[in-house]
Parts: structure tokens; sequence; C-alpha cells
């Protein structure tokens, strides 16, 4: 079985990381669409296009099964992506608010995620679906601050609080007490031992990069042959060295080799 895995960039990798971790009988590819990210602000139409030009890519290089590691593409575009390739395709915002559900015993959920993720309210119409009300925030400096490396720096601490606060603020202003936070950004992962400090304590974390490799996993519980090592092959659009250097802390491991692609528009 060959996993294709998307993103916008570097966040995806988190997903992959799960991935392995999960699928490991599994092959993958990685496509992180560099040169043309953030797609936090584009358009629908412009995310759905170029989604559709980078999983098309995937399933012509053997892809299988395809995983949409990014929240923005996922709560955007994927009716666009299902109808262009003809494999089974995972999103990472079903996962999630699955996951959130079954945790939850209050019925009240609390979402941080980028701008775009959030005005899509992608993760508040699904677990709406699921009975669960939701409260969402956007966090936009939070991304710059990881791919700054610093997942564990005071600032970073600060800057969580803050949001947090006002968060918390918002839940406890719509009479509603959260007993459980999404990580609606595959880049927030890397977050979770300092989000465990600031958080209360009888506060759950979910992690949509677990959820969606559970989830995957589930689909794909025969894949692969036994005594063997995945092999995964990376792709990015631009900036190569950038993306082995700041890629390997997402993934946790090294990256040793990236392809440069050229995807149509």
């Amino acid at each position: 079985m060959k996993i294709g895995v998307f993103d916008s960039g570097f966040g995806g990798l988190t997903v992959l990381r799960e991935l392995l971790t999960s699928i490991p009988l599994a092959d993958y590819l990685y496509v992180g669409d560099t040169a043309r990210l953030p797609y936090g602000s584009k358009s629908a139409a412009t995310i759905a296009r170029y989604a559709v030009s980078s999983v098309q890519f995937l399933v012509e290089h053997g892809a299988e099964y395809l995983v949409i590691a990014c929240n923005t593409a996922s709560a955007l575009a994927m009716n666009q992506i299902r109808a262009a390739v003809p494999v089974d395709v995972l999103g990472v915002i079903e996962p999630g608010a699955l996951a959130a559900a079954r945790i939850t015993s209050s019925k009240n959920v609390s979402v941080i995620g980028t701008a775009a993720t959030v005005a899509s309210h992608a993760y508040q119409k699904e677990l709406q679906k699921l009975g669960i009300h939701a409260v969402e925030k956007a966090c936009p400096l939070l991304v710059p601050l990881v791919e700054e490396g610093w997942t564990d720096h005071p600032v970073t601490e600060q800057v969580a609080r803050i949001y947090l606060d006002e968060l918390a603020h918002e839940q406890t202003g719509s009479g509603n007490h959260a007993d459980v936070l999404v990580l609606g950004c595959t880049h927030y992962p890397l977050l979770k031992p300092l989000l465990r400090r600031v958080l209360p304590g009888n506060m759950h974390l979910v992690d949509s990069a677990q959820s969606t490799a559970h989830d995957a996993a589930k689909h794909l519980s025969s894949a692969g042959s036994p005594a063997r090592s995945p092999k995964v092959q990376f792709f990015a659009t631009d900036s190569v060295d950038k993306f082995r250097q700041l890629g390997s802390g997402f993934l946790g491991r090294p990256i040793d080799d990236v392809r440069l692609i050229t995807l149509p528009e």
C-alpha cells in the first residue's frame, strides 16, 4: 500500500509522523506545496485548485489512498479533491471532531486553528452534527513561532496564554465550559508540552494528526508486508533545503532527500 500525504507546507509532517507509527507497513509519498503557501490567505477556489493539482500528482505517482494533512484544504476543498481522484481520501477535520466528541463529557469543546480554518467553521459544523457545542479561536501567531523553532520559548508560552485566556472567556461568556481542546492546525502538536502547562489539568487535548492517523489505520489495517521499513518520498514545490531542515523537526527524524517539483496551476 502506498499512501499519499498532502499539505501546503511543513505542518502535515506531524500527520505523516503519526501515520508512520500507526501504519508502519505502508510506503508514503509526501507533497508540501511550499511555493504557494500560506493557503490561509487564498480564496476557496484557489485553495481547491492548488490542492487538486497536488493530489493528482500523488495519484499519478502511485498513491492508493490519500490523507489531506492540511486543515485549510480539508475545510475548504474536500469535495473538489474527492471528485478529482479515483482513490479514497481522508481529511483532518472529521477525525479530530469525532475524537473530541468521544472524549467530552460536558458536550462543549474549544478549537484553536489558523484564521482560515476558524473562518470556515469546519470544526464547529462537524461537531454540531455530533451534538457538540464548539467555540473556535484563531491563533495566527503560533504557526510562525513553531516554524521559528520556539516551541518551548517564554514568548510562545505568553502568546498561548493570551489566546487561551481569551478562548476561556468566550466559552464562559456563552455559558459553556469546555473540557476538550482540539488542535485544529498540524503545527500545534509540537506545542503539546507547552499547552499542557498552560491549560487546566482537567482539559483534554485532541491532536487531529493522531486522530487522522488512527482513522486511516482502521481503513488500512493490513497495508504492506511484515519485516520491512516504510519507504518515504518527499516532494516540495520550493525551498528543498528549508524543507529538509525545518521538516525534520516536524517529522521527528532526519529528512535526507527532497525532490523539487513543479505543479500545474
